[in-house]
């Protein structure tokens, strides 16, 4: 009964770590294709006009948080005024007319983005603690004693 518990135990294991990892490499894959995709677009600063606000989803046992997207404007090639909301988050709530920087896709204006990228620093956080937190589990899973 003990060795075929281990067994399930050890499957567990290995699908969480897969699934860590697999999660880890199609965020860092989306990052650097995002990146890759903005590089040669134009860099304008652009104003904040306001913000979006929202909530985190809570996932993961965590609290429930109040997050803000800021909305921005900026005018064009030809001086077409262009609207905008950033895809990345703020705990405190954006202060109008303070200034961002945004890349936009030459061919159509409308599509923009912030070339802040915080998901490479909270992905280089999380891919080491997932590394550590499967070594510790295997080694426990190791060490339980089951008889």
């Amino acid at each position: 009964m003990g060795d075929a518990l281990k067994i399930v135990l050890y499957i567990i294991w290995t699908l969480f770590a897969a699934a860590a990892a697999a999660a880890c490499i199609l965020s860092l894959r989306k990052t650097k294709a995002q990146e890759r995709r903005i590089d040669g677009w134009p860099k304008v600063q652009v104003t904040v006009t306001g913000g979006r606000e929202g909530w985190t989803s809570g996932v993961g046992n965590t609290n429930r948080n109040r997050r803000y997207w800021p909305t921005y404007q900026f005018t064009g090639p030809q001086g077409v005024l262009y609207l905008g909301e950033s895809e990345v988050s703020l705990v405190e709530r954006p202060v109008p007319g303070s200034v961002l920087e945004v890349a936009y896709n030459a061919e159509n204006p409308e599509e923009s983005f912030e070339v802040a990228h915080p998901s490479k620093l909270l992905l280089g956080c999380l891919a080491p603690f997932f590394g550590l937190f499967a070594l510790a589990s295997f080694w426990f899973i190791g060490v339980f004693p089951l008889g």
